[in-house]
């Protein structure tokens, strides 16, 4: 995915602090693009900037509009993000993974410079984006969240999608890699060689001691490090018991 084709786009946000609280969010993620639909003389800059703190470059770029319309005339694509569904609300609403998938396709990579621009619209704090707001979007993305209080802060929502956005273009940033079934049953030899080394159990009985270890650290979804953990402790323990066996010299 292309990051800088990710334009955010704010529809008339009536908190001045929100819009502040909006570029930090986009900054974590590495998208830079603000567009408002709305005056920049009807915001507090000294607000936005106290919110934002390092990330006021944001706003101090940021483009203002008239309308929606003229917000994203120049992008292939425009996802309205909403909570509430129904007939005029767009036919399926989208998950932000879902969404991402769709945007990285569309914004191409960045080595290439060959996508085009997505637009992403968050409306007013305290309605939302009405539906001839979301007439203008060509699909809708919603977050979920609880039905009790399904409410998410401005800069909340904008940090999720920028989150998921930002994953999307990092999808090598894994934790690590689990390790195959293949790879994780040399590790279950080591322990049953080690613990029929020390008498555990009789050779019978290896064939369901194996079966236990590879349902058990299977499900634990091991990472490399973690299986030579295990084999060393088996091993030096099958060691040190063959010591204090050992007849005196």
């Amino acid at each position: 995915m292309d990051l800088h084709k990710l334009y955010i786009i704010l529809d008339h946000p009536d908190e001045s602090r929100n819009i502040g609280a909006a570029c930090r969010a986009m900054a974590n993620n590495d998208i830079k693009h603000l567009r408002i639909v709305g005056s920049k003389n009807d915001y507090d800059i000294e607000h936005v900037k106290r919110l934002a703190i390092h990330a006021d470059y944001i706003f101090d770029n940021a483009e203002f509009f008239d309308s929606l319309k003229e917000a994203t005339k120049d992008c292939a694509i425009c996802a309205g993000t909403t909570r509430r569904r129904g007939k005029n609300r767009k036919g399926k609403l989208l998950l932000p993974e879902e969404f991402a998938q769709t945007a990285s396709q569309i914004t191409g990579s960045d080595k290439e410079n060959s996508g085009q621009k997505v637009a992403i619209v968050f409306g007013n704090e305290r309605t939302g984006l009405t539906d001839d707001q979301l007439d203008l979007c060509t699909l809708g993305v919603t977050i979920p969240s609880s039905n009790e209080f399904g409410s998410l802060n401005l800069s909340h929502a904008v940090q999720i999608l920028c989150y998921h956005m930002f994953r999307k273009n990092n999808d090598y940033l894994t934790g690590y890699t689990p390790l195959t079934l293949e790879r994780l049953d040399k590790t279950v030899t080591t322990i049953a060689d080690n613990l029929q080394k020390i008498g555990f159990f009789k050779v019978t009985g290896r064939p369901d001691m194996e079966q236990f270890w590879r349902s058990v650290l299977s499900r634990a979804a091991l990472s490399e490090s973690e299986a030579q953990y295990i084999e060393k402790v088996f091993t030096k323990a099958a060691g040190l018991a063959s010591k204090k066996n050992l007849p005196p010299q």
